[in-house]
């Protein structure tokens, strides 16, 4: 079979997401409309028919195949949506940014659409409303995943999708079903989506937020991204209701969206507080704000209790799930903070989330599986299974999560080295590539929760950029196109 033989099942489906993403110019361009912004209008519309041109193109091309993706086919489509969509999604903010480069703009468009949360561009609040909106609508987009959506519509194609949604769905339980159909897994979980955001988006309403400011929120914060149109994030607002709205609502957001489709479908709330993961999503957000109000107040950092413990709160759980918005420089509180949250963010967020990180089940596996290793030092014959409530995790999950974390850790320390071969500082390189391969946003140092990605060049941005690729496809997605056997018939 030849290359283009490959390649043929991939440009077919990819074709249709072209059509379908072209949609999303819609609603940059109905704020364009209502501002009365006339070049900015012919922008997003050129930008949506430029797209829909383009898929249909690509589908008079590839119309005639109909075939079922393969395991590869699966892998390289999600990852060519991932490069291709950032790709088209830059254009415009080339064309309506001043003076932003193209490694900016892809790096923006990226950031976006892997509900990453960095940024590389300044003067935010300067920008017209449908720029804004356009970054943060593209978050809402990437936040459960372009992907998940393809696959709804998948077999109305006649093509299959559960290739994609091995490939997309995040956490180490990949063959986690609501329904029996994979299609009906993904409306079910866009359902609860759209519900969510849209129940956000009325709670910032009333918590003091415009209705523009609203939305684009609601975009960033039920995809855990934290894209904001200021510079200053949710500290522009100075407000703790926000605050705490965004607390609830980004703490939701964090728990897999399975379970909530779970509750709704078998109307009993046993699936969510029922569940180990979500139980111990739990315990870490509460103890981790507990142990930074408590430093907060010890140090003096806040005067009040309440102070303290609002701040606290909020940069826990923004950090911690991976959305990244900002009330106040936290790298100015006591070294321990801004490294501990760091570290939440690697790993704090349930697998089905929006979030980022290795995901908290596969740390719990981690800690047990080593915890029985040393048990089996001192007792050789004891059978010890590492277990999640009440269920034994098989052998091949637990191989599976060791080979994630050699991955991680490998990946790590290469992104990290290619950052200081830019000219970086160390702690602005390593805390860049924590933050871009754990999809959350602000590191430290240049990029910390003061500063942005704006000062980086181009081959950092590019570094970068390939990170957040990595994290947001969980490393294997993108790591195994790169082996001979996948390709091998």
């Amino acid at each position: 079979m030849t290359a283009l033989s490959h390649l043929r099942p991939v440009l077919a489906v990819l074709a249709r997401v072209l059509l379908g993403f072209s949609l999303a110019f819609v609603v940059p361009l109905a704020f364009a409309f209502n501002d009365g912004d006339d070049a900015l209008e012919r922008l997003w519309a050129m930008g949506g028919l430029a797209t829909l041109g383009a898929g249909w193109v690509m589908w008079l091309a590839t119309r005639r195949y109909r075939f079922e993706l393969q395991p590869h086919d699966g892998f390289l489509l999600v990852t060519l949506i991932y490069l291709v969509l950032p790709a088209i999604a830059a254009a415009p903010l080339m064309l309506s940014v001043p003076d932003i480069t193209a490694s900016r703009a892809y790096f923006e468009a990226m950031s976006a659409l892997t509900a990453s949360g960095g940024t590389a561009i300044a003067g935010l609040q300067d920008l017209p409303v449908s720029v804004n909106v356009w970054r943060c609508f593209l978050q809402f987009v990437g936040g459960l995943g372009i992907v998940m959506l393809v696959i709804a519509v998948l077999p109305l194609l006649g093509l299959g999708g559960t290739q994609l949604y091995k490939a997309e769905m995040a956490g180490p339980m990949k063959e986690e079903r609501l329904t029996p159909r994979v299609a009906d897994t993904a409306r079910g979980l866009w359902s609860i989506y759209l519900l969510l955001s849209t129940a956000c988006m009325l709670a910032y309403r009333w918590a003091g937020m415009g209705w523009a400011d609203a939305f684009m929120h609601a975009c960033t914060t039920m995809s855990l991204g934290g894209l904001s149109p200021y510079d200053a994030s949710l500290g522009h607002f100075d407000s703790a209701r926000i605050e705490w709205t965004a607390v609830v609502f980004m703490a939701l957001a964090g728990i897999s969206f399975v379970r909530y489709f779970a509750v709704w479908s078998q109307r009993s709330w046993r699936p969510l507080l029922g569940n180990f993961e979500i139980r111990m999503y739990g315990l870490v957000l509460l103890c981790s704000t507990s142990l930074i109000t408590l430093l907060l107040e010890v140090e003096g950092i806040k005067d009040n209790f309440p102070e303290a413990l609002r701040m606290a709160a909020f940069h826990v759980v923004s950090i911690a799930t991976t959305t990244g918005y900002v009330a106040t420089d936290y790298s100015l509180w006591p070294p321990f903070a801004p490294i501990f949250l760091l570290f939440l963010a690697c790993f704090t967020s349930c697998a089905g989330s929006t979030g980022g990180g290795i995901k908290l089940i596969r740390m719990v596996i981690l800690v047990k599986q080593a915890s029985r290793e040393l048990v089996r030092i001192v007792h050789p014959r004891a059978v010890t299974p590492v277990t999640l409530g009440n269920e034994v995790v098989s052998a091949q999950i637990i191989g599976a999560v060791l080979a994630f974390m050699l991955f991680y850790g490998a990946s790590l320390v290469g992104l990290t080295l290619l950052l200081l071969l830019s000219g970086l500082d160390v702690v602005t390189a390593f805390s860049a590539v924590i933050a871009c391969v754990n999809n959350v946003g602000p590191g430290l140092g240049e990029v910390g929760p003061a500063g942005n990605f704006a000062g980086l060049n181009a081959f950092a941005l590019g570094v970068c950029s390939f990170a957040m690729l990595l994290g947001r496809l969980e490393l294997l997605t993108v790591l195994v196109l790169f082996s001979p056997a996948l390709w091998k018939r």
